[in-house]
Order: C-alpha cells, then structure tokens, then sequence
C-alpha cells in the first residue's frame, strides 16, 4: 500500500483532509518502553511511507522527547508532505497548565523542537483535569490568538470523559476534537453521545486508541489499565474467539474503528515500524462482518461501560 492509496476523509469544515490512519508518537517519547533511534526513524519512515500523513504528539510524551525526536526524523522531509498535531496544557503527570502565559509559550516551544513554523492542530490536552470555565475563558482564545498569528491551523480539544466535551463544545467554537479509548469495539460512546452534537458543527472528530490501552490486544494488560474485571473478561473471551478462527482480536478493533465515516482519521501509536506496516494491511483488507457480530455480542454485556477521568465535576 502507497501514500496514494490509504484513503482519506475531511476533518469537519477545517479544509484539512486526514488519512483513516494516523501515526501516533507517544511511544517515541519512550512512554511505554525504551526506544532506539533507530525505530524512531523507521517508525516515521514507515508511516509516512504508508500514507499516515497525520503525526499526533504531545509535550507530555517522553516529557518532551516525543517532539524533540519527531523533529530530528522529520528535518529532511519537506514541509507539505506530513501534517503534525501536537497539544498543550499537560506536560507531567500531575502537571497542568492551561494559562494563556503558557499557552504561548508552549506553541513556541513546540514549533521549535518539531522544527517547523506552524502546527497543523492543536489541542488542549486532557482538559477533565482542569476547571472547564479556565479552557472556555482563557485557554481557547489564547489558542486562537495563536492561530490568527498563523502558528496554528486548527484548534481543538482533548480527553476521555464525554460530559467534558459535549460542556465545552456547547459554549465555544471548536475546529476538531480527539477523543481517545471511546471508539473501539467495547465502547462507542464518541460515535453514539458526542457525534450527534459534534456533525452538524462541523466540528472534526478525531479518534485515538482503537486497542482501548491494549484491553483489544493479546498483550498483557498494563497496571494502570482503568476498566473493570468484567470489561477485562469480555476482552479476554473476545480474544480467545478471534484467535480460534485465526484472526487477531487487534487486528478486528483496527478495522472497526477505521471504518467510522464520519470519524476524520483513528490514531495508534507504535515506535516498531514492523507494527505499522501490519496496521496498514489490516485496513487494506475487508472486515469480517461474521465476526464482528460475534465479537460485539460478547461485548454487549459491558458495552459503552467507561470509566472516570480528571475532576469529578467533568465526568
């Protein structure tokens, strides 16, 4: 499969026309793992070279190494062949700060380590850990203020907890959203309580995390993983069933969530190259309606059970 052929779908009114598959770089900011640098820029080259033209990072990943080493992969590819979306707002853990001080600040420090002299998205990131009035009131504007400067194409938000979105989306003019975890084959809350809201804005709808934190994968599930032992053990027997008809449970869950048309692109995230060359010929092939419908029956017990993210009052 070549850059021509990954299809691509609109981001809402933006002008902005997003390939199905986007290259996520969090894993490049050694989130999940060490990294070399040479699966930093095999990771770039293949997606690139597969037609994921839309790069997602963020400050908070690697704290700054996402960005810094994106920027390094990406010096000799010209401008006009990629799209970087970066965000703002988080940059630790526990670390917020969505100041309009800082939001200039952190534009700036983003065009400089990605090396470029505008962002094609930004987003605040991860806004159910803040009061909603401050990225109403103060973040926002500083971020359009940005874009009327010309540092900045599209502006949006980002986050887990629907009620957060559907909140700011009702009082301020948004470009895009990426929601994350909320479009994948145990949850469809995205598709089914915020685009209703989000379409006839013409708001651009991003989906991020198709294997809902590896819950669709047969990987290990990580410590931190969130969802409940009965999500757990719908996932696990979901698997099982996949994998006696020989197919990867991740591989259906790619699929699903590319397969949204009113959901701009779906973003995952890899720094092995090996993974993103699998991904684009997964999309490339029919989904099995069959067992598909199986899968989501299995599912439907537990079907759209989330869990709470950030402030209690954003959820």
């Amino acid at each position: 499969m070549s850059a021509a052929t990954l299809p691509t779908r609109p981001l809402g009114n933006t002008g902005l026309n997003l390939p199905i598959l986007s290259f996520g770089a969090s894993s490049l900011g050694a989130e999940f793992r060490n990294v070399e640098m040479s699966e930093v820029f095999g990771s770039v080259e293949a997606a690139l070279e597969l037609g994921m033209n839309l790069i997602d990072t963020s400050p908070y990943y690697g704290r700054g190494m996402s960005e810094v080493l994106l920027g390094v992969a990406l010096k000799d590819v010209p401008r006009e062949d990629y799209l970087l979306c970066t965000k703002l707002g988080r940059y630790d853990v526990e670390h917020f700060d969505f100041s309009a001080k800082r939001v200039a600040e952190s534009i700036d420090v983003s065009l400089h380590r990605l090396r470029t002299d505008h962002l094609d998205i930004v987003l605040c990131h991860d806004i159910e850990f803040v009061p909603l009035e401050q990225i109403i009131q103060e973040t926002m504007p500083a971020v359009r203020k940005a874009q009327k400067a010309g540092k900045v194409r599209c502006v949006g938000i980002s986050g887990y907890p629907m009620k957060a979105f559907q909140e700011v989306a009702s009082r301020v003019d948004l470009d895009c959203v990426m929601s994350y975890n909320q479009y994948q084959l145990q949850n469809t809350r995205l598709v089914d309580d915020l685009l209703p809201q989000l379409k006839p804005q013409g708001v651009g709808i991003m989906n991020a995390g198709p294997f809902a934190a590896r819950l669709l994968t047969n990987a290990p599930l990580p410590d931190w993983h969130k969802d409940s032992a009965e999500v757990h053990a719908a996932a696990r027997q979901a698997a099982e069933l996949c994998q006696s008809r020989g197919v990867d449970i991740a591989k259906l869950a790619l699929q699903f969530s590319c397969n949204h048309p009113d959901l701009a692109t779906t973003v995952a995230g890899s720094a092995n190259p090996n993974n993103i060359r699998k991904w684009a010929e997964w999309i490339s092939e029919p989904i099995d309606q069959e067992l598909l419908a199986e899968v989501l029956k299995i599912f439907e017990p537990v079907h759209n059970i989330s869990h709470a993210e950030g402030l209690p009052e954003n959820n």
